[in-house]
This record gives structure tokens, sequence and C-alpha cells, in this order.
């Protein structure tokens, strides 16, 4: 049949990028074993003179072909990893279903290399050895999976081919078709912390991705949660009915990140793994070792002697090898190559001269010991201590040729021969589904190295370290390909193991180091080495780590944004004596005399932190913290499997119980703080006297899944204890302590329940839900009394949404949850949804808990940070930062004048809550003035108790502050003579004070809405205010005497004087109404009106040659106006929101827009042209090109600089639109940046009431 015409039309397409970069030598090996090319036709191509050449012929030919040879040189390009080539090949594939009945067998086999290909499934071995008793068995027991998630576990001791199995298993026409049609997809697992995984999970999610059709990019998640919620989502919504094959687990917690009820494989040496995981269940056990028969069939494919022809020494020699595939295959490479040797092999296998060094080893072959050892005898000398050099590697570990060109100072070419004979030798493997190949050895293979090379380890990981400094001598690699990863991964693993402490430090202690590996893997990695290092590092300067450790912790969310930020712009944040800013500020200063933007933050030290106790009391995560009654103690649980109980002043330990086999996920007091509660994921859930450290009741029988929550009831007077559970269907209980067995089980979920929550009064229970609800029982009859809906409220698709927990405040009126990367505020009596508390943070929320005794709401991240929000005015308070992991949990204490939080860093932090409220760091209202005057900064604001506050805005000292005001104050400015401060009020009132004694000067008695904006005129002398009631006064505020402006339909929020002479006195005003307008402030009279838009007019700005005035409208446009005629001279299109703020350049040429959308637009003023569009790269966390609504802009004095207000502070390049740096605020929405006349120093103050004085660093 001949090639399908948009299958041609696709190879023509895209024939000369194929010819750019694919090598035919390695394709036409896979396409020869298809049978879709004959060796002639090999041989003609390989004839032409280059590659490039080979490549055109290579097509050429394939045009000539059919269906087969296509989708045979697509599967070609998938397993030599050319992913990128293959994608562009996928849509238009021939028809590769699994065939009809009576459709060729050829047919399914091309369908079955593509599935297999594409999930990542090991090709067969170069010396396979069909199992095919193992085999089955394993195929019967994924059979089980067709019409239900579950695990099939497939366990052996080291060596025993249990991957090998697991992918012969899976190459099986009717199982792929009756139970996998969704694909196969294979992960290698290894060893691994949290980190790596989290780095595994992002990598399969991300090749799950690349293969929708309708592709959606997602960021990498930030957390193991979020990875494991998107995986679940992709494998049971995008690829139902696939296989998830797991080789290598280790560890049951690493098992628990797949628990998402899917079809799951894995292979292990441990056989009760699979019982920390929901589902159903099935095992095969693997023999320690082939049979005699099978073992003499792989050294008669070695050797190619026919079974019968091998010579008698063949069997001895598989008994010496126990069976172990590893061990033979290590011999028949051997006797490939010297086939005259199969005595003197025996001899050395049976001679035992290389005994175990290390008994805890984790194989027991004493065979391969003298197999090892024989196969690296026969390798030349310098080959022999080449392969020496592995000995550094880490088990599970594949690395690419180039860093072994480094290692050994070699060509990478040469490098190549080398490893293919290591491999021919079966010495090593490699994994030919990358490109390029990566190199690894077996377990027992490194086992072997390491003991036979232990006294020279550290001088073998000493030499990695030189050759990598001799080589990258100028600048370490960033490149992101597999070398550059390897290198940035395990650096510092080589200098600790290799005692290079010196360089470590150099290393560690290091900006420019924390800005790669941040860059290229994410901080996790980075925090994870300042961790497990830091008994070294404490060695130099235990207080530098801490120092780097909190950058890490206060910046990690900042570190996972893309665009990548500037770190040391986010170093110079930092305390003035931290080594962190120290050498920010070096690097800055190097920099700004090159021309590069840095931002200094001079008066952060006035921003008091809450942080008051730090304790260590597990070895491993902590899921689960909680304060008694009384608040004088905290327990605590985690993965150490204890419970711990201590003083909550001090951290000291008053109590330790071992309290479950597995995980302690969750821990409680009861209202008299006499019993403590836990639940595991043993299934068990355990009640403890406290004051004996005594086990009262075990409740065992009733969840069949791990518990996740539980919780006392907040009164004696019925005491029950609710529990919840990944349980299909009975997953919420209530227990009462008298009894056996559960009082009442709750039913209506049915995905597993991870949180349970009481109402203050005991009512009713709330269940937080994976199937996307919120249910409310009644306590007393375990009758479901409502659902809320949560997955409807912020699903955009059919994804899935993971209610995480609830939280009632304390008057029980209203209840509030956490769903991905936000808190939902709902009502209990109506079920509406009453408030959206939506983060500026990318990463998904851990928790929530509501205050009992204020409006504060904690709400736990997954990118390390805690933030304590209002909920009823949906304002961030401040920032809880510190943590080094994974915030699991976050809970008030009774009086709510502290909160805690635990971690996976394995610390449990306490903070000062009621510093949020009277820390005079925090509490400036953003309307604010500002007076630059030489050095000095006065700061005008009003504060949160209502005051009107005037500072020195370097050193944060007060110079005066008003009494609590009865109007709420909402704008302020400011005189230097007289020197005055005006504050408008709500209630209409301003108010003229002296600075600094506070003497009332004026009361401006005359608007009856709120003053929205005021500002001196004429030296002082007078006074112009706007407000809601849509008027506009001028005050010669000395005498009382006023004008009063009338004309606007709607609020005033903006006006401007036409030019700064003294004697012009005309007023340009604008209002929502849509008009702008001229008066007389002398004589009150309206100059001139206009309707200059279609909405409400936002912002205005007077050239500075008081030749134009511009106005920026809700219409979604921005115009300029001749300031004598009045005529529009130009209209500026093309903002898709809002247009919120505009400003002339100083030389009046240019002019700069700003959107809701966060996107800046710069306009010449001749022809109202479009020059250039200032946005980043994408949205950040807000949606938003710029964190927020762009509210304020300026220009240089040279007009080559732009300034910027939105969710932060960003500098521009005039010229090139591009952003030259970024300055991140605690808080977000900034209304205004007051700007120097140089333009070295800015102030504006988030919404949080920080206030920043920032100035260029020089």
């Amino acid at each position: 049949m001949a090639l399908e015409e948009r299958a041609r039309s696709c190879l023509l397409r895209f024939r000369h990028r194929l010819e750019q970069d694919i090598k035919p030598s390695y394709l036409m090996d896979h396409m020869i074993s298809d049978g879709a090319l004959t060796m002639d036709e090999e041989e003609r191509i390989r004839n032409k003179p280059n590659r490039k050449d080979q490549a055109a012929a290579l097509l050429e030919l394939l045009l000539m072909k059919d269906n087969r040879a296509y989708i045979s040189f697509y599967n070609a390009l998938v397993t030599e990893a050319y992913y990128d080539l293959a994608k562009l090949l996928h849509s238009d594939l021939p028809q590769i279903s699994p065939p009809q009945p009576n459709g060729s067998s050829d047919g399914f086999t091309l369908y079955a290399q593509t599935v297999l290909s594409e999930g990542g499934v090991p090709q067969r071995p170069v010396v396979f050895v069909s199992r095919p008793e193992l085999v089955n068995r394993v195929r019967e027991k994924l059979y089980r999976l067709q019409k239900e998630a579950g695990w099939v576990t497939v366990f052996g001791m080291a060596g025993s081919g249990k991957s090998v199995l697991a992918a012969e298993a899976v190459r099986h026409q009717g199982l792929i078709e009756d139970c996998f049609p969704g694909g196969i997809h294979w992960l290698s697992i290894g060893q691994l912390d949290k980190p790596d995984l989290l780095v595994k999970i992002q990598s399969l999610c991300f090749r799950l991705e690349q293969s929708l059709e309708s592709q959606s990019l997602h960021r990498p998640s930030s957390s193991l949660d979020e990875a494991k919620e998107r995986l679940r989502f992709l494998m049971l919504r995008k690829y139902p009915r696939s296989l998830l094959i797991l080789d290598d687990i280790w560890d049951s917690t690493v098992l628990k990140a797949f628990d998402i009820q899917c079809r799951i494989l894995l292979t292990t040496r441990n056989r009760s793994l699979a019982d920390s995981v929901s589902g159903a269940k099935h095992e095969v056990e693997v023999d320690s070792g082939l049979d005699e028969d099978k073992g003499l069939e792989i050294l008669a494919l070695y050797t190619q002697i026919q079974l019968h022809g091998l010579p008698e020494e063949a069997r001895s020699i598989v008994r010496e090898c126990k069976g172990s595939p590893l061990v033979v295959s290590l011999i028949g490479a051997l006797l490939k190559e010297k086939p005259n040797r199969w005595r003197y092999y025996l001899s050395q296998l049976q001679k035992k001269q290389f005994k175990r060094i290390k008994k805890s080893s984790s194989y027991d072959y004493d065979a391969l010991d003298q197999a090892m050892a024989a196969s690296i005898e026969v390798l030349p000398d310098e080959h022999r201590e080449l392969y020496k050099d592995l000995t550094v590697l880490e088990k599970d570990i594949k690395v690419p040729a180039k860093v072994l060109s480094v290692l050994w100072d070699l060509e990478p070419e040469e490098v190549e021969d080398i490893l293919e004979e290591f491999v021919n030798k079966s010495l090593l493997f490699v994994d030919n589904h990358n490109k390029p190949c990566l190199y690894y050895l077996h377990d027992l293979q490194l086992d072997f190295l390491v003991e036979q090379n232990r006294t020279q380890l550290e001088s073998l990981h000493s030499k990695v370290v030189h050759q990598y400094q001799q080589h990258y001598s100028d600048a370490p690699p960033t490149s992101g390909d597999e070398e550059c990863l390897y290198w940035i991964r395990f650096l510092t693993h080589h200098m600790a193991k290799a005692n290079l402490s010196q360089e470590l430090y150099s290393l560690m202690f290091s900006l420019d180091w924390v800005s790669i590996k941040t860059r290229i893997m994410g901080p996790a990695h980075l925090i994870n080495d300042y961790v497990e290092y830091g008994p070294i590092l404490d060695k130099e300067n235990s207080e530098v780590r801490s120092q780097f450790q909190e950058f890490l912790s206060l910046s990690g969310h900042r570190l996972e944004q893309r665009p990548f930020p500037d770190v040391v712009q986010l170093a110079l944040s930092q305390p003035q004596t931290s080594e962190v800013y120290k050498q920010a500020l070096l690097q800055a200063q190097g920099r700004a005399s090159r021309g590069k933007i840095y931002i200094d933050w001079l008066n952060k030290e006035s921003v008091e932190g809450l942080s008051r106790l730090v304790i260590h009391p597990h070895q491993g995560s902590i899921y689960s913290a909680c304060f008694s009654h009384d608040g004088a103690k905290i327990a605590s649980c985690g993965a150490s499997k204890t419970l711990r109980v201590f003083r909550s002043t001090s951290g000291e330990k008053l109590t330790e119980i071992q309290a479950h086999d597995d995980e302690v996920l969750c821990c409680a007091f009861s209202p008299d703080d006499r019993l403590l509660a836990t639940c595991s994921s043993d299934r068990k859930v355990k009640v403890w006297n406290l004051e004996r450290a005594m086990l009262l009741r075990v409740f065992e029988e009733e969840h069949e899944e791990q518990v996740n929550h539980c919780q006392f009831t907040n009164t004696t007077r019925h005491l029950l204890l609710a529990t919840c559970s990944n349980d299909k269907f009975m997953n919420a209980k209530l227990w009462n302590l008298n009894k056996r067995s559960s009082q009442n089980t709750m039913f209506g979920h049915f995905e597993p329940v991870n949180h349970c929550c009481f109402s203050p009064d005991d009512t009713y229970l709330s269940t937080s839900s994976n199937d996307g609800t919120l249910k409310l029982f009644q306590v007393s009859s375990a009758n479901e009394w409502k659902t809320i809906n949560v997955r409807d409220m912020i699903a955009e698709s059919d994804e899935e949404v993971l209610v995480k927990c609830s939280t009632w405040t304390a008057d029980g009126k209203r209840i509030i949850c956490a769903a991905r990367n936000a808190v939902l505020v709902f009502s209990v009596e109506t079920s509406d949804m009453l408030l959206e508390i939506r983060t500026n943070r990318l990463s998904t929320v851990q928790y929530c808990h509501a205050c009992p005794t204020s409006n504060l709401l904690a709400i736990a991240f997954s990118n390390y940070a805690v933030e304590l929000w209002d909920f009823e005015s949906n304002k961030k308070m401040a920032d809880c930062s510190g943590h080094l992991s994974w915030v699991q949990r976050v809970q008030f204490s009774p009086d709510g004048s502290q909160l805690l939080s635990c971690s996976d860093d394995q610390t449990v932090r306490l903070w000062e809550t009621k510093k949020v409220h009277t820390s005079s760091a925090v509490g400036l209202k953003r309307d604010s003035d500002v007076l630059f005057n030489d050095e000095e900064i006065i700061v005008s604001a009003a504060d949160n108790r209502n005051r009107l506050q005037v500072r020195e805005g370097r050193t944060g000292s007060v110079l005066f502050q008003s009494e609590e005001m009865s109007s709420r104050i909402r704008c302020t400015c400011m005189c230097r003579q007289p020197s005055a401060v005006v504050l408008g009020q709500e209630d209409g009132t301003v108010q003229v004070l002296e600075v600094p004694s506070g003497k009332l000067l004026a009361t401006l008695l005359g608007h009856t809405k709120t003053v929205l904006h005021c500002r001196f005129i004429q030296n002082g002398q007078t006074l112009i205010t706007s407000s809601e009631d849509t008027t506009i006064r001028v005050w010669r505020w000395q005498s009382g005497e006023c004008k009063v402006l009338q004309g606007h339909e709607d609020q005033v929020r903006c006006f401007s004087m036409l030019s700064n002479s003294p004697t012009d006195t005309r007023l340009l005003s604008c209002s929502h109404d849509g008009t702008a307008k001229l008066w007389d402030t002398e004589s009150g009279e309206k100059l001139r009106d206009i309707v200059a838009h279609q909405g409400a007019i936002l912002s205005c700005h007077v050239s500075p040659d008081g030749c134009l005035f511009a106005t920026t409208s809700a219409d979604k446009t921005a115009k300029l106006w001749h300031c004598e005629s009045w005529q529009c001279v130009g209209t500026l299109s093309g903002h898709q929101d809002c247009v919120r703020s505009c400003r002339f350049s100083w030389d009046s040429r240019l002019i700069a827009t700003g959107d809701d959308n966060g996107e800046i637009r710069l306009w010449s003023v001749k022809d109202s042209s479009l020059l250039k569009i200032c946005s980043c790269d994408g949205k950040d966390a807000m949606d938003s090109l710029h964190g927020g609504w762009v509210t304020d802009l300026h220009f240089s004095p040279d007009n080559t600089l732009l300034v910027s207000t939105g969710g932060y502070v960003k500098w521009w390049d005039v010229k090139k639109g591009e952003a030259l740096q970024t300055f991140y605020t605690s808080g977000i929405a900034l209304k205004r940046i007051h700007v120097s006349a140089d333009f070295s120093t800015f102030v504006t103050i988030d919404n949080m009431g920080i206030l920043y004085v920032l100035q260029r660093v020089v």
C-alpha cells in the first residue's frame, strides 16, 4: 500500500528539519529490524559521502515506501529520543490502532512498538532469555487490572531480573489491546529523596502532556501534593485504562506519591511495600535465580554455540553463578571474546578469592565478585583505571558520555567507544531511550566497586571535582542538558564525599551557585543540599548557612517563577548583616557600574518579623501539630511514627510515644487536654492518656485504608472523635470512646476524605474530599445536611479538584475550605460563596485555619510559605517565612495570640500573631505623599488605626502622629512651606495640620462624601480637593475661603494644573462620568467641557511642555488632547483591558500607558503610533503581566528608563521595551510610586501596609 497523502505531505513539509538533525545510521538499524528497510537499501544510503546526504537519501527512499515504513521511521525517532522530530510526524501517522481479528500481525507489531517506545519501556537486553512461566504469571495478574485500578507487585532480590521481566510482560498484543489501550508508561525510581521524586513526577507529567492533542502546558508542580494531583488527573482523565510501571521502588513514602487510583505495576525488593497504599493488590515473586537451563541458554547466546554443543564446564559455571542473570551475563561476555577460557573462568568462580568486604550489602551472590573481578581483569590497563572511576556514581543515576569525557579528559567519541566496550562486557548498561544515550551501573556492580575501592573513595571523588574545575574554569555549565544537570545536581555530593570542605563552602555560600542551581533545578534541591551538608558547612559558619537557608525559604516561590528572577536583586532584600546581602550588594555595585539596574531597600530593618520559636521534635517530615486547649502544650507527629508533646513556651519535651507502625498523619487533643488521638497510614486510630503516656483505645477494624485526619468535639458534653480516611465508601466516622466500634458512619463521599472538622458548637461535622465537595453532616444523626460543590466554583474544565481541608469561623456562620491555590469562604446557611482568596503564589494551598478570636486566616502553602489574611477584608496581613520545605499544617492557639506551623523540614515554628495588628512596621495605608528634601525623605500616610503618620522614610522614625480619627482617612498631601500636612476623610472633612507639632491649622467643611484627592498649589497658599460628591473645591485654607467647581456627574479622582507656572490658574479635571473639564481656579469658571470617553476616566496627565494632556479610560483606550484647542489629536487603541495609568516623557515625545491586564504600551506622541509593548514572557500567578493593575508610571529625566507599579515594581528600558529589573514587595496591589527628581529613590506602600524606600545601587 502506498504512503498516505497526509504522511507524504508531512515528510515533505519537515524534510529540511529532518535532514539537518537525524543520524541515519542510528535509525536504519531499527528500520531493518522492523523489515521496513533492506540491507541493500541501507548500504546505498551509507555510501553517501556525509551525514546530511545520507539523511536526504533516507527521506527520498521513505517517500517511495508505504505506511509501514513511515511508522517504522517514526518509532526509530522515538527510540533514539528524537522527541521533537517525532512530534512533528505524530499528527500525520497512518492508522496504527490494533488490527481487526483478520488483520495482519505486522500492523500490531508496529502499534505495540509505538505504545511501548512512547511510554519509555526499555528494550530487551542484547542477550535475552525468555522466562515464559514467570512472564505469564505477571500477565495474568495484569489482566486483573482490566476492570479496576490496582497494584501488581513484582518482587525479588537484587539482580533477579525483575525489570526485564516487567518490560517483557507488557510486550503482548492482547494485554495492551484489552487492558491498557491508554498506553504504558515506564518510570525508573530507585532510591530518591523528596526533591528528586518531585523531579521524576514532573518529568512524567511533562511527557504525558506532550502527547496530548490539545496541548495546554502546565507549569511544573511545586510540591509533591501538587504533582500527585496533576498525575492523578492525567492518568485518570487523559490516559484512562493505562498502566504506570514503577521500576525499583525502595520506600513506601515514595510509593504513596503514586497512590492515585490508577493501574500500577511495580518492581521492588520489599514484598510488603504495597501494604501502604490503597486499592486491589496482586503480587508475583521472582525466584532468586534462573534455573540451570536458562543460564545455559544465556551462555549459548553469548558464545553463539548450540546448547547441546556447550562444553561440560558450562553447567558448572551456571551453578557457581547461583542463577544470577547478571553474573551469567558477565561470564558470557568474557567467553564471547575468549571462547577458549571456559575452564579458566570456572576456576576463577570457584576460588572465591574476592571475599565479601561488606556483609550487609544488598545482594548475596558470592559469584558476582568473582565474575566482576574476572571481567575487569581482562580490560586493558588504562580502561581498568577508567572503570574504577565509575565507583563515584550514585545508585540509579544515569550519566551521559559527556560527563565521563570531562572526568577522563578524553574526546566524547573516544569515551563512547570505551563505554561501548564496557556495555559489551556487561560491565555497564545503556539507556537508548534518551538522546544522547545514558549509561548506568546495576546496583550490584556499584556495590562491588565501592567495596573494592573503599580506601580510595575520597581520592576518586576528588578527581571528579578537580576535573570539573579544570574543564569549567571560566564558568559552570548552564545549558540544561543531561551533562549540565548531572554537574548541577551532584557536584556538591562529590565535594562532600571528597572531604573538600573549603570548596563546598565556596560553592554553596555563593549567590552565583544559588542562581544557577535554582534556575535549572528549582529551590527544593538546593535547600535539600543545605540540610544534607549542614554538618560540614556548620564547621565553617553555621550562621551563614542559616542565612542562605532563610533567603531560599523567603524567596523560594519567586525562584519557581518564569521568567527567572534576578537572584542578586532578591538577595538585596535580606537583612544588612546577612552574608547573602553583603554578597548581593558587592555584585550589584559591580554590575551597576556597567549599567545594570539594582535596587536596595533602605528601610527594611524596620519591618518586624513574627517568628518566636523553632522546635525540631522529630526526624523526618512533620505532618501534624496542634495546641492543647489551654495553649500550654503542643503535640506533633509525622514520618518518624512517633507522637511528641512539648511546652509551647520553650519547646521542652514532655512526652514521647512510639505511636504507630507507619507514618502518623494527625494528632488531636481532647477538650480537657487529658487525651490525645492519633491516626496513621497503618489504618489505625489510637487514643492515649497523656498524663501516663498510656494507650487507652485502638480502633483498627473499620478503616481499610490510611486514616488522614482525626478531631475531638470542642466540648466534653458529648465527647466524640471524628476520623476520615482514603476508604472508597465508609470514609468518615464518629467514635464514642466507650465503644469498641464506631458510633456512626457518614455516607456521601465516594473518594478519599482528607479532613474533618466540628463546628464550634459541635452541631455539624464538615468533611473535605477528593471528589471536589465539602459536605456538612449533622453530628446527632450522622445524616448529610448539605453539600457545597467546590469543584464547580473553580474548575475550568473536567479537571479534578481536591478539597484539602475546612475550617469554621468563630461564630459558626461561615466555613472556609482550601482547594488548589485558592481559599473559599462560604455561608453555612445558604451555601453561597462569599469570598475567594486568590493569593499571588503559584503553589497549592496545603491547609488553612481560622483564628478563634479574630478575622485572621492562616494559609499554608506547598512552597514553604505561610500567609496571614483578613478574611473580612480579603487582604493579606503578613508573611510567616522560614520553613525549608512543604508546610503541612497551621493552627492558631485558642486565644489567637500565636500560630504554629509544621513542615517536611522537620520543624514546628511558632509565630506571634498579635504583632500583625500592632507592629509599627506593618500598618500604613497606600494613599500617601512624599517630599524628597536633599537626603531627607518625608512620608505621610494613614495607619491601620486611622491615625495620620508623618515619618522619616529611611529610618522609619515617626515625626508626627495624629489622634485616631472618627472617619477613615482616604488621602493626604504635604507642603514644605508652611510645613503642613493635609488629610481628607470619608465623611468629607478636610484637616490641615502643622508638622511636626500636630497643631490643627484648619478644618475645611463642605464635601458631603469621601475626599479622594488633595494637592497644594501656589507655594502652599491654595489647596485643591476632589470628592465622591462630584465636586472639586479650591480652598484659601488659611482664611477658609472656598470656590466650588461643580459640573461633573460622578466622582472626581484625578485633576492637574495645566502648567507649573504660578500665574497659570487653569485646572484640568477628569471624572468617572467620562468627561474632562477645564476650570479657572481664581474665578471658579468652567472654561472647557468635553465627553472624552465612553467609560470612566481613570487617569490624566499633562505633558511637561504644556501642549497636550492625556486621558485613560475603562473603555480600553487612551486619548491625547490639545491644551489650547481641546481637539483630540490621537486615540491610543490596542489595550485589552481598562487603561489605568499614563505618563508623558520629560521631553513630551513619548507617552506610556498601563492597563489592568498588567501590560504597558509606549507610544509616539507625534503620530500616536505604538512603539513598544512592555510585558513579561507570560502571565504570573495573579493571571497578570505585572502582578495586577498597572497603577503608576514615571520616566527618568533622560527618558531612557521607565518605572511602573502593579503587583510589584518594575524598571524598563524605554528604547527596547524590555524589563531591566523587578522589586518584589511582600504584599501586592501598589497604588502609587513617588520618584525623586534624579530617578534614584522610589517610595511606595503595599497592601500589607509595608513602606518601601528604595534606592538605585551605584
